[in-house]
């Protein structure tokens, strides 16, 4: 059995999905619309399993908390879940870009694969695919939307600013 929930947040309806032990997904509502058509019979709503992560959420977004530590499963190729496990590794409130995770994972000439990757994190937000950026600096894709991307940038540096 598989279950989810809805979370309204500042950045927007969130999506959890989880398989009753690990949290499997954090979805924004530009990819809610698309997942909840082939949400079949073996998924309930039921936001108990969530309690956690959704307290965990919650504190992210009033600023009391910078480090998620949560069950969680992102299910992927190697190549992604390599990808998925150096974005954990990146701190609150800096920033890296596709090329750096890139060289982390001795690559160094899959910058756009790492892009990909990025963007198919099912786990957003606790794994952090939002503070990966262009090499020039610039923000760029974002499944959630730029806007998203930017808003969630901007609540780690007004948080990082203060300590």
């Amino acid at each position: 059995m598989n279950y989810y929930t809805f979370l309204e947040s500042p950045v927007d309806r969130l999506l959890l999905t989880s398989d009753g032990e690990f949290l499997t997904g954090v979805y924004m509502e530009i990819e809610i619309q698309k997942l909840l058509p082939r949400m079949t019979d073996d998924w309930r709503q039921d936001a108990a399993p969530f309690a956690e992560a959704i307290a965990q959420l919650n504190a992210y977004f009033a600023g009391e908390l910078i480090q998620f530590d949560l069950p969680m499963k992102a299910t992927g190729t190697p190549f992604q879940e390599a990808v998925w496990q150096s974005l954990s590794t990146i701190p609150y409130g800096e920033t890296v870009s596709y090329k750096n995770i890139a060289e982390r994972l001795h690559l160094p000439k899959a910058a756009r694969a790492v892009g990909m990757a990025n963007g198919q994190n099912p786990i957003s937000i606790i794994i952090p695919c939002h503070r990966v950026i262009g090499a020039n600096g610039k923000l760029t894709g974002y499944g959630g939307g730029i806007h998203r991307k930017q808003w969630l940038l901007a609540h780690e540096d007004k948080q990082t600013s203060f300590a």
